[in-house]
């Protein structure tokens, strides 16, 4: 039978690969989840696309560069996800409001509403940062 140090390193060995294992798969779930396809037909990110690419026209330089000034707090890792989800919701936005251009104003607004509400203490310390008011978007943050 085991005993000693190696008996302790097999444990933790096999409590961490469980705890690594169930966050991975927890994310995973989580992105399965969005790709299930709602009453319409299409999924949560199926949207997402659509919106992008329907409104990938009204977007120029500036904004691109915008959003990712946006998005820079966000790590590395998950920065692409949040651009996307973030770009989708600017994009249905703008679609729905059916404007010429995407504008500084509307792309604030998709980001406060993409944002996740337990974040919005962060991305108001950003839109702070940024030197945007915050005062016209009040009512999108609570």
């Amino acid at each position: 039978m085991l005993e000693g140090w190696f008996l302790w390193f097999i444990l933790f060995w096999v409590i961490m690969m469980v705890v690594l294992l169930s966050i991975g798969g927890f994310f995973m779930f989580r992105k399965f989840l969005k790709r299930l396809p709602k009453e319409d037909g299409r999924s949560e990110l199926d949207w997402q696309d659509y919106y992008i690419e329907n409104s990938r026209h009204l977007w120029n330089d500036e904004n691109k560069q915008f959003l990712d000034e946006l998005t820079a707090p966000v790590p590395e890792l998950f920065r692409d996800a949040a651009k996307a989800k973030i770009a989708g919701k600017i994009g249905e936005l703008a679609l729905k409001e059916k404007v010429a251009k995407i504008d500084q104003q509307l792309m604030i607004k998709g980001y406060i509403l993409a944002t996740p509400k337990r974040d919005h203490t962060f991305l108001k310390r950003h839109l702070r940062d940024k030197k945007i008011d915050l005062e016209p978007y009040q009512t999108l943050l609570k």
